[in-house]
């Protein structure tokens, strides 16, 4: 490598691009890594995202096992290999998911529209691990706590997911504006509109809000689907974000207010002129009026 192309590197950092292929991850593998904050990004000077400085890479280079170690604590499962991992049958992977007693990391639809979340492997494997967690694996039944809350129909799964990624968005987050459009993603307008009733702050507040992680035709069911993981539902959970965004936003104010148009005068709103100072009258009739004055 050209020592100017080095130094260019060591001043500027790599790519996403190119740091996932001098750490020998995929593309998808090195964007998981950066959601877990296992590998630390920068803002691009120039403006084009993200990246990864020289001494960032060189870091994870020299740890123990690299890179297979590195891949390895980004690898993902879905239920049927997770509960292979975690050796118990997967209606039992399932229920203790649904108890959020572990947290999935990523989803997808599938062909079918239903959503399939996926795992840490290294997660599942130190849940296991725990000697505490031993009776959740092997008793013929579930606590009876935890029975009456799979019985109510708790899913704790997507919650937990929205608490993970909101945490990654919170961590990209440069400035106030940005921490409170990443908390105003998972509520819905409604909620938005009665926390930020100015139409010119809520304008600027959607300009730093986030979409899902997930794409797909805007108004398909898909969508809609994924709208619907995205967007808080547990009161508990909507009373901590609407408290947060309303502290993020006063943070917020005080760093930048929200920009409004600039007020336009009309003729009507603007100072009336004076009135210019009349010329005495000529002829006959003027001479008669200062006469007399």
């Amino acid at each position: 490598m050209a020592s100017s192309t080095l130094t260019q590197l060591q001043r500027h950092g790599y790519t996403s691009s190119r740091a996932a292929r001098e750490l020998g991850l995929k593309r998808s593998e090195f964007d998981l890594a950066v959601h877990l904050g296992q590998i630390r990004t920068v803002p691009d000077e120039g403006g084009g995202g993200r990246r990864v400085t020289h001494s960032e890479v060189d870091r994870l280079r020299a740890t123990d096992g690299f890179p297979d170690s590195l891949r390895q604590r980004v690898r993902l499962v879905g239920t049927t290999e997770g509960a292979k991992v975690m050796d118990i049958p997967v209606g039992r992977f399932t229920r203790l998911a649904r108890l959020g007693l572990f947290s999935p990391v990523r989803f997808y639809l599938n062909r079918y529209r239903a959503v399939v979340w996926l795992y840490l492997a290294d997660e599942l494997e130190e849940f296991t691990a725990v000697e505490e967690n031993t009776p959740l694996l092997t008793a013929r039944r579930m606590p009876e706590g935890l029975r009456d809350m799979l019985d109510e129909g708790v899913d704790l799964r997507a919650r937990n997911w929205r608490g993970r990624h909101r945490g990654f968005l919170l961590r990209l987050a440069e400035d106030p504006w940005e921490s409170a459009g990443a908390l105003a993603a998972f509520l819905d307008p409604v909620q938005i509109a009665q926390l930020v009733p100015d139409p010119y702050e809520r304008s600027h507040l959607g300009r730093f809000r986030p979409g899902p992680p997930a794409h797909s035709a805007q108004g398909s069911p898909a969508a809609h689907l994924i709208g619907k993981i995205m967007t808080a539902d547990d009161p508990a959970e909507i009373a901590w974000l609407r408290a947060e965004l309303a502290r993020v936003l006063e943070d917020a104010r005080r760093f930048r207010p929200a920009p409004r148009p600039a007020i336009r005068q009309t003729p009507s709103a603007l100072p009336a002129a004076e009135p210019a100072p009349r010329e005495p009258s000529r002829g006959l009739l003027g001479w008669l009026r200062r006469r007399s004055a």
